[in-house]
């Protein structure tokens, strides 16, 4: 009984995260200039790269997101996904730090910021890093 509740977790876990992923996507796409000015925003990169990110991250998460979901090569999917949600920890997590206000651009372009939503961004990227994470090893064991 224990194996089903498990894979249960894990399909609700996979579903989750690939939506997530996929619908964070869909404004960066469709804007990628506002999203090039969301990264500037962060002030972290260096500007010859911010148009490559803008373009680059958002394909990233449409595909990692689909992948996952259908069980197209889930591992390689799971990586991108970590290897994003640990960039943006670090990215928030020192802007943060150094009191910067920013613009998450997560779900979309508000414009607006307070440190209490930055934070719960923060901690709901750690839960998805978490979750990602589980997915990977158990993927990984099967």
């Amino acid at each position: 009984m224990k194996n089903s509740y498990t894979e249960v977790f894990a399909f609700v876990i996979k579903l989750v995260l690939g939506i997530t992923f996929i619908v964070a996507s869909y404004h960066k796409i469709e804007d990628p200039a506002g999203f090039a000015g969301i990264i500037y925003g962060y002030a972290v990169f260096p500007g010859a790269i911010i148009n490559l990110l803008a373009i680059a991250i958002p394909f990233l998460e449409l595909v990692a997101g689909f992948s996952l979901i259908l069980g197209v090569y889930p591992r390689s999917a799971l990586l991108i996904m970590n290897l994003l949600l640990s960039g943006f920890i670090l990215i928030i997590g020192f802007n943060l730090l150094r009191g910067h206000q920013f613009d998450c651009g997560c779900f979309s372009f508000s414009g607006q910021s307070n440190t209490a939503s930055n934070v719960s961004l923060l901690v709901r990227d750690v839960f998805l890093l978490g979750a990602g994470i589980y997915l990977w090893k158990k993927i990984s064991a099967s």
